[in-house]
């Protein structure tokens, strides 16, 4: 890791952009299956994409533990930047963690590892950043939920593929659950805790 003159920027203009950059995270997580995308300039560590970092820097702060896959945790200056710009803390357990950052999802724990909530505070859950290999293209996913009128249609390409199948325990857990943003270069997706797979094609 360098010094902390090295570490890539943060937001060029951290209110405005703030606003802007959770706006379109809400606006994602009120239309399942939608794409937003971050209009703004930000900093990025080698390994993250514009989206990740762009919710890292709205959404993160002291209060907020994040855990860091393998490949990440090893970048030389993610966990620092996270640390610098938003004090946000990394930790060794997913099961710990407000937030998780996933970039090979290869490496994606299974999701009863992940802090699913409680009865009594079922939002102290982990919400994880999924990095895509493609949203726009590869295979076609009709969801249905609140915040769908009817069914939404979502083209993606995501590892792990079963992603949709993994996600099916939200259906026994609600209230608890788990929160998946999907990102891809300067794009987001949520896949909220009541967003439910129909249908899945090539």
């Amino acid at each position: 890791m360098g010094m902390v003159s090295d570490l890539p920027a943060g937001l060029a203009d951290p209110v405005i952009a703030a606003q802007l950059i959770f706006r379109a995270v809400m606006e994602a997580m009120a239309r399942p299956g939608s794409i937003q995308r971050v209009t703004v300039d930000v900093g990025v560590p080698t390994g993250l994409t514009r989206a990740a970092a762009a919710i890292a820097l709205t959404l993160f702060d002291h209060d907020t533990p994040v855990w860091l896959d393998p490949k990440l945790a090893a970048a030389p200056d993610v966990a620092a930047w996270l640390k610098f710009h938003a004090g946000a803390p990394v930790v060794a357990a997913v099961a710990n963690a407000a937030f998780a950052l996933v970039t090979d999802g290869a490496s994606l724990p299974g999701f009863e590892s992940f802090a699913l909530g409680s009865g009594e505070y079922p939002d102290r859950s982990t919400t994880l950043v999924l990095q895509a290999e493609n949203l726009g293209e590869g295979r076609h996913y009709t969801l249905r939920g609140p915040g769908i009128d009817g069914t939404a249609r979502l083209r993606a390409k995501i590892e792990p593929e079963d992603l949709f199948d993994r996600l099916a325990i939200n259906e026994t857990l609600f209230p608890r659950g788990i929160d998946v943003v999907l990102v891809h270069d300067d794009s987001m997706v949520a896949i909220p805790r009541t967003t439910r797979l129909v249908a899945a094609g090539g």
